[in-house]
């Protein structure tokens, strides 16, 4: 994955481009997993599951951004968190976009009201962006999944 750095509003501290290569695929358990009850999942696999033919939709059209600030922390986007970004997803409302603001690449959910864009936080610290005529402003894709490491 080549990496480009780019300077951003906190939000997004660096965008790395999906190169399709071989399979990534893992044993996958046949069954939900209890949060709290031990259960022996060797006896349960199912088969295997490619993690980029899961996670992946439109290879051609998919990258990766590291997130840089807080201000996704209420639907579970954090600081240093992988997000997999696919230009092909119409940003419609509601959906979490990665876009440029005024410059600036953000990550916010899109919400579209009575013709009118706004870019809302999931973070009661950050205040709406109304997006009108007078701003730069893009949708560069839909946020489609987060990878983070515990």
């Amino acid at each position: 994955m080549a990496q480009k750095k780019i300077k951003s509003d906190g939000s997004v501290k660096a965008i790395y481009r999906y190169t399709p290569g071989e399979p990534l695929e893992r044993p996958l358990i046949g069954l939900k997993v209890p949060a709290g009850f031990p259960s022996p999942a060797s006896d349960f696999l199912e088969g295997t599951m490619d993690l980029n033919e899961y996670l992946i939709k439109h290879p051609s059209a998919t990258f990766f951004a590291r997130v840089g600030g807080d201000s996704m922390e209420g639907i579970g986007i954090y600081p240093d968190d992988i997000v997999i970004v696919d230009r092909a997803v119409e940003g419609t409302n509601n959906k979490v976009v990665l876009a440029i603001y005024d410059g600036e690449f953000t990550i916010k959910r899109l919400h579209v009201e009575n013709g009118e864009f706004w870019l809302l936080s999931e973070n009661e610290a950050y205040p709406p962006i109304h997006i009108d005529d007078k701003l730069d402003f893009s949708v560069w894709g839909v946020v489609t999944a987060v990878i983070r490491k515990l």
